[in-house]
């Protein structure tokens, strides 16, 4: 007798799982305590994709991320949203916006970083532009750290970083997703931004 699907389609670990299979990776299903992660190993670099949830006390609201430490070679960080989502929080970081002559992705997305040049050598890689595109919600950034309580990362190391919320279900976006981030690194070494080492960082 076959099973039944459920009402609302197939669930997240159900799809996580088989993208996992699909490119090679693992997923660790946390049970009840834990959660769920799916990890990519991407040449010397770990990509990992989870879920967490933010309370206020009377509301909560679910994130999907994807994070991947990388031994940061000249300390580039940039963030790059669409037009209207958590466009100005760069301005607290000493960031400036940043326009790089591509009217088609400058119209849809706000750049913001700390070094113009590197930043549009990063995005002169089309396939960037591109798997950013795919992404109808998108907060992309280099972060320092993860705060107090996340993974603490030595000197040198930062992260890519991105953040959606909701739970992120759907197959071709999650693999875009994960990409975007492998295209990245790649980019970011070839730019002379970011060492090819194993970073040495488990995230938490």
């Amino acid at each position: 007798m076959k099973k039944r699907k459920s009402f609302f389609g197939p669930s997240k670990d159900e799809i996580w799982s088989q993208i996992a299979t699909d490119i090679d990776g693992e997923f660790i299903d946390g049970g009840f305590w834990k959660k769920d992660v799916l990890i990519y190993k991407y040449e010397e670099w770990q990509i990992l994709l989870d879920t967490y949830t933010v309370s206020t006390g009377t509301s909560s609201q679910i994130y999907t991320r994807m994070r991947a430490p990388f031994i940061n070679k000249d300390g580039l960080y940039f963030k790059i949203s669409r037009e209207g989502f958590f466009s100005s929080i760069g301005k607290f970081f000493g960031m400036q916006d940043i326009i790089i002559d591509d009217k088609f992705f400058d119209d849809q997305f706000v750049i913001k970083g700390n070094n113009p040049e590197k930043i549009k050598l990063l995005l002169a890689e089309p396939k960037i532009k591109e798997l950013c595109q795919k992404q109808p919600h998108i907060h992309f950034s280099i972060k320092d750290d993860e705060g107090w309580f996340g993974t603490e990362f030595p000197e040198g190391v930062d992260e890519l970083y991105f953040i959606c919320g909701g739970v992120i279900k759907e197959t071709e976006r999650l693999k875009n997703l994960f990409g975007l981030f492998c295209i990245t690194l790649q980019r970011l070494v070839q730019i002379d931004s970011a060492y090819e080492n194993d970073p040495q960082v488990q995230l938490k």
